[in-house]
């Protein structure tokens, strides 16, 4: 008997340490019909029942909440750097900046304390807080290089420009370093080959981008078979070195 009893003392203090959480459901109502109003020092009146029937003012539940203000610990792609001030919303502040300790609430004594020190102006690592993003998308793809296949041809950066900007990237000539080596054509042996290529971001990031030539005809009847999803495939290089070495250009 006394061995149950402990048994069922224990379990109920189990269940009390389980985590309960508060649930905020406000709603904001008003009455549809004002109740009459009684004389001073007398009985109120009683109200009947269309006095309890109430509408809808606000539901706070379904009301947008307001941005919140956080300062940066560190770099996040993306939102910014160290030390800045942003304004985002409170879904993504908790669970992205917030709980993974990467920003902490606006305050003075934070501001001041995540403040970027002269050396760490001086020493510049991020152009901005996209630019990293961008060299991540491009080293993500296979850019497909179209050149003739009738006409002799040797590449050059704006034929990489023409490439990417097919691809929805926008840079200047400037921005692109070709392999040390010449790629002319055309040359069948050369199809679907890989090269790589520099691209140049805000004159400090430096993204490696993968190409893959490809030979195109204006005479229908010279056409190679077009291939479908060419990014999947597997092919080899197209010179001995992998990818050409990044260099800081002034683009």
């Amino acid at each position: 008997m006394l061995k149950n009893i402990c048994v069922t003392q224990l379990n109920l203090l189990k269940s009390a340490t389980s985590l309960q959480q508060q649930v905020r459901t406000t709603f904001i109502l008003k009455r549809k019909y004002e109740p009459l109003l009684h004389k001073t020092n007398e009985k109120p009146r009683r109200m009947r029942a269309k006095h309890f029937i109430y509408e809808l003012v606000e539901d706070t539940q379904v009301k947008k909440r307001p941005n919140m203000e956080v300062v940066l610990k560190t770099f996040v792609e993306g939102v910014g750097d160290k030390g800045d001030v942003v304004s985002m919303k409170p879904h993504f502040v908790y669970n992205k900046l917030l709980l993974p300790g990467l920003a902490a609430y606006k305050t003075p004594e934070n501001v001041a304390k995540y403040a970027k020190t002269e050396a760490e102006k001086s020493a510049v690592k991020h152009s901005s807080a996209y630019a990293q993003r961008t060299v991540n998308m491009l080293e993500s793809i296979v850019l497909a290089v179209i050149m003739n296949k009738d006409e002799p041809w040797v590449l050059e950066p704006w034929h990489i420009k023409a490439s990417l900007r097919k691809a929805g990237f926008h840079c200047k000539e400037d921005c692109i370093t070709l392999p040390k080596e010449r790629i002319e054509g055309p040359d069948l042996k050369k199809e679907s080959k890989d090269f790589y290529c520099i691209v140049t971001i805000n004159k400090l990031e430096q993204a490696t981008l993968k190409c893959r030539l490809h030979h195109w005809s204006t005479d229908p009847s010279e056409r190679l078979p077009y291939v479908l999803e060419h990014w999947k495939m597997t092919s080899e290089p197209l010179l001995d070195v992998s990818s050409p070495e990044k260099e800081t250009l002034n683009c």
